[in-house]
């Protein structure tokens, strides 16, 4: 029985100091970070400058300026311009990722072109660190000549100093949890990320595929299992015709039952909840299939 109990003194003398010795290897590791970090978010900063300097050149102007580029939230910036101009969303994709690759804090993030008028959003594409999620459309569409913003959003990838702070400030506590939950017997399970939200762009409508929701002109529609299945498939390819056997497939396959009627009465359900927005459609091809049509 003696034994017993000096054995576990033993081990929980040793729990308590494996728990004090990572906290203290976070916080050096945390505050390792920051010359870096300070370093690589001024030289982001540049860079989104030269991004600004490019979209100009390629617009025709060689002697406007690019205005300060500002921090509009965590994480967030804002490229503004003295005068009006026009892109090319190609140009635009390939040129960001061209200059943000020189960045190591940027694998991935979303860009939203914004009307100075109104703040509407009138071109956006999602860039990630694997290529294949990258979300981007429309490309090939010159943008008429008028004032734009461009929102760009990045993925954090690092410990920020607010971060650092509440590490410091909480230290005492995460000590003592920590403690506890060594201490328990039943290991805990790391729960999922809830904050993951699937959204794709249509025109300048948002699709968010994860809660089934449409957002159009600031109003939301909800959407049932199946509509959203088949709106992905469309948003996925726009203005691309998508075959009416692919649709049956992959809609209702796994179910063992395939009913043509389905289908057609799930488009027609989602043509309405599309009206809200004149400029997005989905057309019958005849012999083929549908198409989402999104004008601009």
């Amino acid at each position: 029985m003696h034994f017993s109990r000096n054995l576990l003194s033993g081990k929980h003398k040793y729990l308590f100091g494996s728990t004090i010795l990572l906290f203290i290897s976070v916080i050096c590791l945390a505050f390792s970070m920051e010359d870096n970090d300070d370093f690589e978010i001024s030289r982001r900063e540049v860079l989104l400058r030269r991004i600004g300097h490019e979209l100009l050149l390629q617009s025709g102007d060689s002697k406007s300026r690019v205005l300060p580029v500002e921090k509009i939230a965590e994480n967030e910036y804002q490229i503004r311009f003295e005068n009006d101009l026009t892109f090319q969303p190609d140009s635009l994709v390939n040129t960001t990722r061209r200059l943000l690759a020189n960045d190591p804090l940027a694998h991935s993030y979303v860009v939203n072109v914004l009307s100075c008028n109104n703040a509407s959003v009138v071109y956006g594409y999602a860039i990630s660190q694997n290529k294949k999620d990258d979300i981007v459309a429309c490309i090939g569409r010159a943008q008429p000549k008028a004032c734009y913003r461009i929102n760009i959003k990045f993925k954090p990838t690092a410990i920020n100093a607010t971060t650092k702070g509440y590490i410091l400030g909480g230290l005492p506590f995460l000590a003592f949890v920590g403690f506890i939950f060594l201490r328990s017997v039943k290991p805990r399970r790391a729960l999922p990320d809830d904050q993951y939200t699937d959204m794709l762009t249509l025109g300048t409508a948002w699709f968010d595929v994860k809660n089934r929701k449409l957002i159009i002109n600031g109003k939301t529609i909800d959407l049932t299992g199946t509509e959203t299945r088949v709106l992905r498939i469309f948003a996925l390819s726009p203005n691309e015709t998508v075959e009416r056997s692919r649709l049956q497939k992959e809609i209702w396959e796994d179910e063992g039952v395939v009913v043509g009627r389905s289908l057609d009465m799930f488009i027609s359900k989602l043509r309405k909840k599309l009206e809200l927005d004149p400029n997005i459609n989905i057309v019958v091809i005849r012999g083929k299939g549908y198409k989402l049509e999104i004008s601009y």
